[in-house]
């Protein structure tokens, strides 16, 4: 009976649905415990050349606010270079800058990415959260997989790899006119990946996630656009019990577009400096020389 006890309890403690769930029900509990931190994130970002040079590289600085719906992300400073040649070096300070009497693509693409990527208004991080499928809403929609156990910084942690179920065999009669539940559900999900998740909290350590397909022939013969290693990663670290943050995150990718534009474009973001503050405090800002009291 005992042995019967043991084996069943091993069944479930590998069980990849049961972790998963568990895991984003955690996650999800733990949203309020995470309000009550104050932290700083720095972001880089590189545009380069497919001779290797740079086009453009940016650093930022920010410091991370909990709201009670999303989280307020204060710009402390940014130092971005514009390489207009090997030997033209414009430096720049604010969002946005595009060098003048030259087409610069970069200035725009640079922005669009570090806001679709970094800056997600819609998440508590920055991190958009479609690229990680791991809220109690996105997991019938995966198919996850026991990959084993790992340990990471001396915690044993539970691997597992997920795909995502064809959307014929989640949805084989969705209509354009579903309601907004079962087209969420029934959305095309294009991420594969492998999540690490901690064996005794029950949070996620690291999560990789990459896209399942090329970038179609059609797409890059008729519209010039081609893509290729869209693959993300992000680790968490624990600044408390049961409470997990990113703690880095990063991309790389190449982009061909028109005109014989093509960059390679490396992103990364990390978050320090973890300080624990009341739900209800509110940050101020200097927007002077001095501080206001």
């Amino acid at each position: 009976m005992v042995l019967f006890a043991v084996a069943l309890l091993l069944v479930v403690d590998n069980d990849p649905n049961e972790i998963m769930k568990r895991m984003a029900e955690n996650v999800e509990a733990s949203l309020e415990a995470r309000r009550q931190y104050v932290y700083k994130q720095k972001v880089n970002a590189k545009l380069v050349r497919t001779n290797g040079q740079l086009a453009r590289v940016e650093r930022r600085e920010y410091t991370v606010t909990p709201k009670e719906k999303n989280t307020e992300k204060h710009l402390d400073l940014l130092a971005g270079e514009y390489h207009k040649s090997k030997k033209e070096i414009i430096p720049y300070d604010k969002k946005g800058f595009e060098a003048k009497g030259a087409m610069d693509l970069d200035g725009s693409i640079m922005e669009d990415l570090i806001d679709d990527l970094i800056d997600d208004k819609k998440s508590r991080d920055g991190i958009p959260h479609s690229l990680f499928p791991i809220s109690s809403k996105d997991l019938a929609a995966y198919r996850y997989t026991y990959a084993g156990s790992t340990e990471v910084k001396g915690r044993k942690a539970h691997r597992i790899a997920y795909e995502p179920i064809p959307r014929k065999q989640r949805c084989p009669d969705a209509k354009d006119d579903d309601d907004k539940e079962d087209e969420e559900f029934c959305a095309w999900r294009p991420w594969k990946g492998e999540v690490l998740v901690d064996a005794e909290e029950f949070q996620p350590v690291r999560i990789y996630s990459d896209l399942t397909f090329k970038m179609p022939w059609a797409v890059k013969a008729f519209l010039g656009t081609n893509i290729q290693q869209t693959g993300f990663s992000v680790n968490y670290s624990r600044v408390a019990p049961n409470v997990w943050f990113p703690a880095t995150y990063g991309t790389e990718f190449r982009v061909s577009l028109l005109f014989g534009y093509k960059r390679v474009i490396t992103m990364s973001l990390d978050s320090s400096d973890f300080r624990r503050t009341s739900a209800s405090s509110e940050i101020q800002f200097e927007t002077g020389e001095t501080a206001k009291p």
